[in-house]
């Protein structure tokens, strides 16, 4: 079985930044790839960043220029860096992870862009 967890979520006023990680744990082979997702009340969940083993990437159009998601193969770990935050930013972030062929969802952290 395949764990993730998340971290580095709270709250921040508009134009600050956070940074989230999540980590992987548990017997596997490989991780195809590593992503994050986002759902905010009354909204279905979205795509805001997705990073391939060989380290391509691609980005939600609304988070373009502001978010960066990398990622740690030997820590098995991905990163989002989030800058410029707005208030549409506010949402539960979730890591998801292809491994072994199989997808596997975190649990969530909290993000609140309010002023």
């Amino acid at each position: 079985q395949v764990q993730l967890v998340e971290s580095g979520g709270g709250s921040v006023q508009p134009g600050g930044s956070l940074r989230l990680s999540c980590a992987a744990s548990g017997r596997f082979f490989s991780i195809q790839g590593m992503g994050w997702y986002r759902q905010a009340p009354g909204k279905e969940r979205e795509l805001v960043a997705g990073i391939i083993r060989t380290g391509s990437t691609n980005y939600a159009d609304s988070v373009k220029g502001r978010f960066t998601i990398s990622r740690d193969n030997a820590k098995n770990t991905v990163y989002l860096q989030m800058t410029s935050l707005k208030v549409d930013d506010t949402a539960v972030y979730y890591c998801n992870a292809l491994v072994d062929g199989k997808v596997y969802w975190g649990r969530g952290t909290q993000v609140t862009v309010s002023s």
